[in-house]
């Protein structure tokens, strides 16, 4: 999976503030767009970009707080580090909680915020895999059959083929060939992977 550039989205109302953060993003090469506002963030259609936002607390309208949760109700929302001069114990727990990744203040120091968005930037790259992963997998498991999913689902329980055969009311031959059938459209050649792609799709496993 190739993913396009990140971009670095500072939303922060005082202008001379967003201004130098822009600035200090650029020489350091990343990509960056500034909005004034959460609705100017929000209006840009930029939340399901690829990257991460640096985000003011208090704003005129929207605030931060407001504005991360707004965001976390998609899928893929962008990573964000908190950026603020009025912040406080309270407002960092609760904005950490909400899965912020990191919370800095103002006056801040290059090295920290650089790290920091470093750090969102790798975590938003990381989640994009790893849902095109999901999606993927979840397209071939959609191919399979009623009989190739129990099948799958028997055998990620620890059944012998002989015993998955003698609860379907199949022969073991007719198993295995069920069998074979499903690790190659899961794209899987081990016990381990099936198991594997059984987790990732939190498919009901059968207990014992």
């Amino acid at each position: 999976m190739t993913l396009p550039n990140p971009t670095v989205h500072v939303v922060d109302d005082d202008d001379s503030f967003r201004q130098s953060i822009v600035r200090l993003l650029r020489a350091a090469g990343y990509e960056v767009r500034e909005h004034a506002s959460a609705a100017e963030f929000l209006l840009s259609r930029a939340s399901r970009a690829h990257g991460c936002v640096v985000l003011d607390i208090r704003m005129p309208g929207l605030n931060g707080l407001e504005l991360q949760k707004g965001l976390n109700d998609f899928d893929n929302a962008l990573p964000i580090v908190f950026l603020t001069g009025h912040g406080d114990i309270q407002m960092s727990v609760r904005a950490i909680k909400a899965g912020a990744v990191d919370f800095l203040t103002k006056p801040v120091k290059r090295d920290s915020l650089l790290s920091a968005v470093r750090n969102a930037i790798s975590s938003d790259a990381l989640n994009r895999v790893n849902d095109e992963s999901l999606k993927l997998l979840r397209d071939r498991f959609g191919k399979l059959t009623e009989r190739e999913v129990s099948v799958f689902l028997l055998v990620v329980d620890g059944k012998l083929n002989k015993n998955i055969a003698s609860e379907l009311g199949i022969s073991e031959r007719t198993v295995k060939s069920h069998r074979a059938n499903l690790m190659e459209k899961l794209q899987v050649t081990s016990l381990a992977g099936l198991i594997a792609s059984a987790v990732q799709l939190n498919l009901p496993i059968p207990k014992n």
